[in-house]
């Protein structure tokens, strides 16, 4: 984290342990004061530090209790159509390209596995996308986090 001090270390490491905390808290919680928080909030949000509110929403509650990964093979030179494509369908949370055997590594939320063959299928029509292998996630082990690396 070489871009903050550690003032802005451990007010994301105060927001990483409670995320809800009102700028007030932060600044009782750090001994700071209030427009020192608010300040140092404004500047972290403007440099990118926080991710969009969005990835904190859980899918199950909206219909969609099942969540699967589809590694997609594509032809390399299509690679950014395919992803403009993907992109496309609804029910993508996210995509990461990648080395190695797998092109791109698709993270989709689904009703039942009739929707998710549906979906499968949708990136399967892709003209440049050469095949896919579904894994069904069975359970998030390790949640998304930051914490240990601020406390590093």
């Amino acid at each position: 984290m070489s871009g903050y001090d550690a003032v802005d270390r451990a007010l994301l490491g105060a927001l990483a342990h409670d995320h809800r905390a009102t700028v007030v808290a932060l600044a009782d919680r750090l001994g700071l004061s209030r427009n020192t928080v608010q300040a140092r909030l404004a500047r972290l949000e403007a440099s990118g530090a926080f991710l969009p509110f969005e990835r904190a929403l859980d899918p199950a509650p909206l219909g969609y209790p099942l969540e699967a990964f589809i590694a997609v093979h594509v032809q390399q030179k299509r690679l950014a159509e395919v992803v403009e494509r993907i992109a496309a369908i609804p029910e993508v949370l996210q995509a990461h390209g990648l080395s190695g055997s797998i092109d791109l590594l698709v993270r989709v939320v689904c009703r039942d596995a009739h929707d998710l063959f549906r979906i499968d299928g949708e990136i399967l029509a892709i003209d440049a996308v050469e095949r896919t292998e579904t894994s069904l996630a069975m359970g998030e082990l390790i949640p998304y986090r930051l914490r240990p690396l601020l406390e590093r």
